[in-house]
């Protein structure tokens, strides 16, 4: 109420005034208000102040005004209404530092934009911090070209000892993508510290390439730069993508000679044992955790995911049941394990009534995904089905991203109609899900559905993804719409905006080998493909051949096919199977020959079945190695002479 009288009565009254603001004169008076403004805590008492300082006509004066708005918009943020009210009626003159305070207390990119605008038409110049409070909003690529101009312009890249505003430029760029303009910038910079080879180094590993990382390394040690944590922490992540021995060996040899501060060493060395598990080399990461002096909760969740990672389940739990402390990730990690690996159900849910029970530790959307995925890989309907009414039971709103899961979970166990009735219930869809359902439909063979669902998809302004045009592709080839498939394949640059991957041309290939249209697939592989052709395009093709009219494409395809996986059965068998269906039985000898000659071994066939004591798998060849072989066979027993007491009723 006082504020909206203020704003009426002073507006005028800014215009008039002559009083101007001397801040070597208020230093001298030490004025009260100012004084009471440092010691305000509450928005109360800034309205007093704001009041008195109207009062003694202090009011637009730019160095009081700019003492208000730091305080409303910064020290106490829930009164940022009143610093926006302060600076459209009463900062007549905002300066640099009026302008700065507001565009760092601005709640949005667009709010925060539209500042720098009107301080560039008032004429006020920006500074270093301006441009640095811009780049923490912008999150397109366009944007920080666009800042990048404007800090050129302006002359503020070239001021001396401007290292951050250089560092921070490159870094947005990395993280943005534009790898070649912060290469670019980079070469450019004046003088580099060793935060900016830092930036360098950490953004190339985290980005994968790991090779650039170690030249801008090399070039740090070279020009007389000494390499700290942080680079080495992008190394870290270089180790563990890359296969080289040496280089772990000389990263671990360097944090071991100088030993980083405490907190930094924890960081390094919890990066040391990330880097291990990685590497698949577990007996190292147990080595250094072992001898650390400091572990935290990070370095013992390092462990068990690690373990998990590996499917070493035993020293996963091993770690779990010594740590001091579990949290909500150590918790998940474990879980994420066991529901993978397939293991007994019941442990698993006691495993969660520890964990919800005794130890207090709430489950949330990772844990539910966790037991839905794995699940969902074991084909494991009933802990589905378990994970999904504890979710209702804990009242968890199950929205875009549980969605998703819950749906591939019921239609990789063949229940889609409740993934069907799941979909329905998500109020807000994104991609994600779409492209799940759409996904599930097709591998159940419900092609004209999955069209329908992409047909209602884009009505519903949700705009399709790759993995998307991918789904839809091969819901035609497992449902046979053929023209549908190439129409969608044909428009997917013009209407969508994508170029078809290498995964895309896989799909139309499998759609026209399955269509027995053998030839145009030969002419795609061969001829219109901007990519080499993946194995499963040669699979396709060779599996074309199963009739056995087309010997001569069907040894081309298994040479293709042994270039690119000669360690796999799959093209020897089939190739095999070929010759045999042609009466070819010499060939299809000599290649079951050649199969053996070279080592490679057909994996048997199984069949598995889900109990609540987890999955069992049954090979033709095991018989009486299965450790319940007796009781399989009673049951069998048991069957067959249900099935002939039926047979002999039928007859009478």
């Amino acid at each position: 109420m006082f504020v909206r009288r203020g704003v009426r009565f002073f507006a005028t009254e800014c215009k008039r005034k002559t009083t101007t603001w001397d801040p070597l004169r208020s230093l001298e008076l030490n004025h009260q208000s100012l004084v009471l403004l440092e010691k305000c805590n509450s928005r109360h008492q800034f309205k007093q102040i704001l009041a008195n300082i109207m009062r003694v006509n202090l009011i637009c004066d730019t160095f009081p005004m700019s003492r208000l708005i730091l305080f409303s918009a910064i020290t106490y943020p829930d009164n940022i209404d009143l610093a926006k009210l302060l600076f459209r009626n009463f900062t007549p003159n905002p300066n640099v530092f009026v302008y700065n305070t507001m565009i760092s207390s601005a709640l949005s990119k667009k709010e925060c934009f539209a500042l720098y605008g009107s301080m560039i038409r008032h004429s006020v110049c920006p500074d270093r911090q301006t441009f640095l409070y811009l780049m923490k909003v912008a999150n397109f690529l366009s944007e920080v070209k666009q800042i990048h101009c404007h800090v050129t312009v302006s002359g503020v890249l070239s001021e001396g000892n401007n290292y951050y505003l250089w560092n921070s430029l490159v870094k947005l760029y990395m993280e943005l993508g534009g790898l070649g303009y912060a290469e670019k910038l980079f070469d450019e910079m004046p003088e580099r510290d060793v935060s900016s080879f830092n930036t360098m180094i950490v953004g190339y590993a985290k980005k994968g390439y790991c090779l650039e990382a170690m030249k801008v390394y090399y070039k740090m040690v070279g020009d007389g730069i000494e390499a700290d944590e942080y680079a080495v922490l992008g190394l870290l992540v270089c180790c563990g993508r890359l296969s080289d021995v040496r280089l772990r060996k000389g990263v671990h040899g360097w944090i071991e000679r100088r030993k980083p501060g405490s907190s930094s060493n924890l960081i390094l060395w919890n990066a040391v044992l990330d880097m291990y598990f990685k590497c698949r080399e577990s007996v190292f990461a147990k080595r250094v955790f072992d001898v650390m002096t400091k572990k935290d909760t990070c370095s013992w969740n390092t462990m068990v995911g690690g373990f998990v990672k590996l499917e070493d389940m035993e020293a996963a739990r091993d770690v779990f049941d010594q740590m001091p402390r579990r949290d909500l990730v150590s918790w998940n990690s474990l879980l994420l394990g066991y529901s993978k690996k397939g293991c007994d159900q019941r442990a698993v849910r006691e495993l969660v009534y520890e964990m919800l029970i005794v130890e207090n530790v709430v489950p949330d959307r990772v844990t539910f995904v966790s037991l839905i995925s794995g699940a969902a890989n074991n084909g494991e309907l009933s802990q589905g089905r378990w994970a999904h009414g504890f979710m209702i039971r804990l009242r968890l709103q199950i929205d875009a991203f549980l969605g998703s899961a819950l749906v591939d979970m019921y239609c990789k166990c063949g229940s889609i109609e409740r993934g069907f009735m799941i979909f329905k219930t998500v109020a807000e869809k994104d991609v994600t899900l779409w492209t799940t359902m759409i996904t599930g439909t097709a591998f159940h063979g419900n092609g004209k559905q999955a069209l329908q669902l992409f047909q209602e998809m884009q009505e519903e302004g949700v705009t399709p993804n790759k993995v998307t045009l991918l789904a839809v592709l091969t819901a035609c080839s497992h449902s046979g719409l053929v023209e549908e498939g190439l129409h969608i394949f044909n428009h997917m640059k013009e209407t969508f905006g994508f170029d078809p991957e290498t995964e895309h041309y896989g799909s139309l290939v499998d759609l026209l080998c399955r269509a027995g249209r053998l030839e145009e697939a030969k002419d795609i592989v061969q001829k219109k493909m901007p990519m080499r052709p993946s194995q499963s395009m040669w699979g396709s093709i060779l599996s074309a051949c199963r009739g056995g009219e087309d010997i001569e494409t069907a040894e081309m395809a298994l040479t293709e096919l042994l270039k690119l996986e000669p360690d796999k059965e799959g093209g020897y068998v089939l190739l095999s199977n070929i010759y045999a269906a042609a009466r070819r039985f010499g060939y299809s000898d000599k290649t079951r020959e050649a199969m053996e000659s070279r080592g490679v071994k057909k994996v048997a066939g199984y069949s598995s079945v889900v109990g609540v004591e987890g999955a069992h798998s049954f090979v033709a060849t095991e018989r009486q190695n299965h450790p319940r072989w007796l009781e399989i066979r009673g049951i069998l027993h048991h069957l067959c002479e249900e099935m002939s007491s039926n047979l002999d009723l039928i007859h009478l």
